[in-house]
């Protein structure tokens, strides 16, 4: 029985991760990456020190444009506190961030997919 998730044509699927690399839906991104419904793009945050509202400006223009209302952050190898202030610049653009190791961000990213919600994923490479 196959049990990978039904994604609806034209969305994205994160297909692997690790070796500081992500492959989604057939491209292959070195370092991290934002992964929203339709597109991905590299993301030049390195650790969660380099984590800045301004590193989220794409996904705050996402919510803003209705695409996500929900933010998977994998924070790398281990789960990390999201800081207060940036957690509440993102409420205040009815963006909900929900801090993971990023394997499991990935994983996640999959699940909510194929149940048509409306997410983006902050990805962090991890080796």
């Amino acid at each position: 029985m196959d049990l990978t998730p039904l994604i609806p044509v034209g969305r994205q699927i994160i297909e692997s991760y690790g070796d500081l690399r992500f492959k989604v839906t057939g491209t292959a991104y070195d370092g991290s990456v934002l992964v929203f419904p339709t597109r991905t793009i590299g993301w030049d945050v390195r650790d969660m020190a380099s984590l800045t509202v301004e590193s989220l400006a794409p996904v705050i223009d996402g919510a803003k444009a209705g695409e996500i209302d929900l933010l998977l952050l994998g924070c790398g190898p281990r789960l990390a506190m999201v800081p207060r202030d940036l957690r509440t610049t993102l409420r205040a653009q009815n963006i909900v961030i929900e801090p993971m190791d990023t394997g499991a961000a990935a994983r996640t990213f999959n699940v909510l997919m194929a149940e048509g919600r409306r997410i983006a994923a902050a990805l962090i490479a991890v080796e």
